[in-house]
């Protein structure tokens, strides 16, 4: 749900609003109204620093700090400059080294030459011409009776020099090749002086990602408790000659107490109000422990308005359900739920809720694994397994998993649709829901309908159902927008009736995709584990191997796979189908209060 906010408006004296200020920072709960939308050069300027700082921190951070070593103290930003400017110095270095190990390649079957001995020939009229030849053309060089020597041999080439004066010229056709700058023995030592200078800018990182890191972060939130110090005084109203100091903000209902009995105890003179549905009010989601672990997952998307319903915990069981439809393997889930389980015992505390989703999408994909009969790729309804034979009539086949899927959906529109009346009723009043209750009644009707006539019950009960359909269809027509004209809303409803029936139908469509996934990661498993079987037949000693080894690489990779698709098409129906029926518009700023950083 949305935690219920309340606006304040503090009066302060200049002389004691700076310290008013570092008050209301300690205390960490007002969410400044913005009344300014440009920020000042400086502030800019620092926001650069504190984005330095965090990718300075989070590289340190990715090296492994084996070398730990106390640091003297120095100057945060000097050393967060000197970092950045090793992370250059490393890249050329590297890039360096990479043009060298060419080098070091093309000069290597030449040896050790020196240069200045060759300008010396040359200067007393000697050529040395360097050639590259197969050894079929070495061959011609022989027959030719040409003085050649061979410097080294790699596969099919040879590496030779032919000695002679610089007016003659070569009697057999042959590129000459270009001597490298430096001789393989020069190149060798440049490389070896690259590489420690690479290895002395990694001891020196890995020293600083054992001892600075800590101080990194506490200048960083120096900096960032500044800005935000900065920013509330950049939107502070100033009146009465710049005598009186005037700041706007929001406080959690929750927060109500601690900052109303900190304000009179320091004497602050200040006024509170309620929001109304005019104001811009940040959003403080408060929900339980399990639809708590789904609001990452809705604010991918966007938070709600302050006058909207939080659908957190609407769409939570159904996300969940949709996940576990489209993974659809029990032993996929099985590996969720006991490998986030195991690496909860050393996970840092702001990943652990994460892991909890993972394992209850786990939970979802065993259930309705077990339903479809499928474990690690192998289809328990076909499979002959005694354990097994009893409960085949409890699975679900592909038609009757086709069907469920669409129930599941149907079902998650209904839902939407009472979230969205119970959304209207919220915000505007009774009847600017009645054309959504219009639309229920129909659905529901004709669902009842539909089953009445099915089981042929007598007419007269249908009277019932006719009159519920009719009072849908009144208040379809009659209430699709209460503030226009009653002629207008005639044509409007009619217009509405055409659209959502149109869209309920390609909405309910869009759940198939649930059974479409699920069915492909099963038959991906079912080809693994065929592959694997006749990779087992294929040797008495290797198969096993192989088997083993192709199983392995085989399911990791459709986990992969299959979970990303999962997680996207379940997010897609609950943004776009879910969303949508329930009447959710979104666009709410997320609470973010003026506090202090340790």
């Amino acid at each position: 749900m949305i935690v219920k906010m309340h606006k304040y408006t503090f009066l302060v004296f200049y002389k004691e609003y700076e310290k008013f200020l570092e008050s209301l920072q300690q205390l960490g709960v007002l969410h400044v109204v913005e009344k300014k939308d440009t920020v000042t050069d400086e502030i800019k300027q620092k926001y650069i620093l504190i984005n330095q700082f965090e990718k300075t921190i989070q590289f340190l951070e990715k090296r492994e700090n084996i070398f730990f070593q106390i640091i003297k103290e120095t100057d945060g930003i000097s050393l967060m400059y000197e970092i950045i400017s090793k992370q250059t110095e490393l890249e050329t270095l590297e890039l360096e080294l990479d043009d060298l190990r060419k080098k070091f390649e093309k000069a290597k079957p030449w040896g050790n030459f020196s240069n200045e001995i060759i300008e010396k020939l040359e200067d007393n009229n000697i050529s040395i011409k360097f050639l590259i030849v197969s050894k079929r053309r070495f061959l011609d060089f022989l027959n030719a009776k040409i003085s050649v020597e061979i410097i080294s041999e790699q596969g099919n080439l040879v590496y030779i020099i032919i000695v002679q004066k610089q007016d003659s010229k070569l009697t057999i056709d042959a590129d000459e090749v270009k001597l490298p700058e430096f001789s393989f023995s020069e190149i060798k030592v440049k490389i070896d002086e690259t590489v420690s200078k690479i290895e002395n800018i990694n001891n020196y990182f890995d020293v600083h990602a054992g001892s600075s890191v800590s101080m990194l972060e506490q200048i960083k939130n120096q900096i960032s408790n500044s800005v935000e110090f900065e920013t509330v005084i950049c939107n502070t109203l100033v009146e009465s000659n710049e005598k009186l100091m005037i700041l706007e903000g929001w406080v959690p209902s929750t927060k109500k107490t601690s900052i109303d009995e900190s304000m009179r105890k320091n004497g602050v003179l200040f006024v509170t109000e309620n929001a109304t549905l005019k104001d811009k009010v940040p959003i403080l989601l408060k929900n339980n422990r399990f639809s708590k672990l789904f609001e990452p997952v809705g604010s991918m998307f966007s938070l709600p308005a302050y006058s909207e319903l939080d659908l957190t915990l609407f769409f939570a069981p159904f996300f969940m359900m949709f996940f576990g439809f489209c993974l659809g393997d029990a032993g996929y889930g099985l590996l969720f739920i006991i490998g986030a389980g195991l690496y909860k015992f050393k996970a840092k505390k702001d990943i652990k809720p994460i892991l909890s989703l993972i394992q209850f999408l786990g939970l979802a994909t065993v259930i309705f694994g077990a339903i479809s009969g499928t474990f690690f790729g192998i289809n328990l309804i076909d499979a002959k397994i005694p354990l097994v034979a009893e409960y085949k009539s409890l699975f679900l086949n592909p038609d009757k998993m086709f069907n469920l899927a669409l129930l599941l959906g149907g079902l998650q529109i209904i839902y939407g649709l009472f979230i969205k009346a119970a959304n209207q009723i919220k915000q505007f009043g009774v009847i600017y829901s009645l054309a959504t209750f219009g639309w229920l009644l129909a659905i529901l009707g004709s669902i009842i309908y539909v089953a009445l006539t099915s089981i042929e019950v007598i007419p007269q009960n249908k009277i019932i159902l006719y009159f519920i359909l009719s009072i849908g269809g009144f208040f379809i027509i009659f209430f699709s927008d209460p503030e226009i004209s009653i002629f207008s809303r005639v044509g409007k409803g009619v217009w509405d009736i055409y659209s959502t029936i149109t869209g309920i139908f390609g909405d309910l469509l869009s759940y198939i995709r649930l059974f479409a996934l699920g069915l492909s990661s099963a038959i991906l498993g079912f080809v693994i584990n065929d592959i694997a079987m006749q990779i087992l037949g294929a040797s008495k000693i290797l198969g096993p191997v192989f088997f083993v080894v192709f199983l392995l690489m085989g399911h990791t990779l459709n986990i992969l796979i299959s979970s990303l698709g999962s997680f996207v098409h379940p997010m897609r129906l609950t943004f776009v189908e879910f969303y949508k029926n329930a009447g959710f518009k979104g666009g709410g700023e997320a609470y973010k209060p003026f506090s202090e950083q340790r």
